[in-house]
């Protein structure tokens, strides 16, 4: 069998998450579907993570198994994106090792957060309104508290099958444009629901409501509970996951 990586983007609106559930259309099942239909043989992808509902991908990758040899990927490409639904989108399909995992192979995962304070008709449904102007300063100094913890429990769905909710950050932080907060993080790894959590709780900062001090004890509690809200899930993109080039097949 050969392995090969999809490189994608899908706005996640309209499903029930990346992963297949019993109760909602997901993203994997819907490319599953069309890769079982052009190869005529039952086909699964594994993606690199698992994204919630609603929550979007403007780079996503998954990886598959197929016996023929010389596949004509660039045309695989084109047929999967000509009876893919409008909001799956396929970037490119590489070979890779036949060891090479989607998942675990994956270096780092980087996501953003789109916050606004303007009311939009054209982009509600991509951004997070808030009201009010966010302390951006207070935020950032909360954000920078991340890079001195690796145990993230305190941000972690409860009841998930992760052997460790260790995580190492490798940026964090907020910026602003106009009418618009942007909250871009970066990781070897994340926990579930982790950057909707964080991202809630460092809007209390940029509320007030809460400081750097405040900060480091929700962590070191180690309790979801007492951390923010879990944001909505409409407003995260997932925009980049690394690999190191020796997996793939040049």
């Amino acid at each position: 069998m050969k392995r090969y990586f999809i490189y994608l983007a899908y706005n996640g609106e309209n499903y029930c998450g990346w992963q297949i559930q019993p109760n909602g259309v997901s993203v994997q099942e819907t490319i599953e579907r069309a890769l079982t239909t052009l190869l005529r043989t039952p086909t699964t992808i594994v993606g690199a993570g698992r994204t919630d509902a609603g929550v979007h991908a403007r780079m996503m990758a998954a990886h598959f198994d197929y016996e023929t040899e010389n596949l004509d990927l660039p045309l695989l490409a084109k047929k999967l994106n000509s009876i893919l639904p409008k909001d799956i989108s396929i970037y490119n399909i590489v070979k890779v090792k036949p060891d090479a995992h989607a998942r675990f192979d994956a270096t780092s995962r980087l996501y953003r957060y789109y916050i606004t304070t303007e009311k939009d008709p054209f982009l509600h449904h991509l951004k997070y309104k808030v009201h009010g102007n966010l302390d951006i300063d207070k935020m950032n100094a909360c954000a920078d508290i991340l890079f001195e913890y690796e145990d993230f429990t305190s941000f972690s769905k409860l009841h998930t099958d992760v052997k460790t909710n260790n995580c190492t950050i490798l940026a964090a932080q907020w910026e602003k444009k106009g009418n618009d907060y942007i909250f871009t993080i970066k990781a070897n790894r994340f926990l579930r629901n982790m950057v909707r959590s964080i991202v809630g709780t460092l809007l209390e900062a940029g509320k007030g409501k809460i400081d750097s001090g405040e900060m480091r004890r929700i962590i070191e509690a180690k309790n979801r509970g007492e951390a923010g809200i879990s944001v909505p899930g409409h407003a995260l993109f997932l925009e980049e996951i690394e690999y190191n080039n020796d997996i793939f097949i040049q």
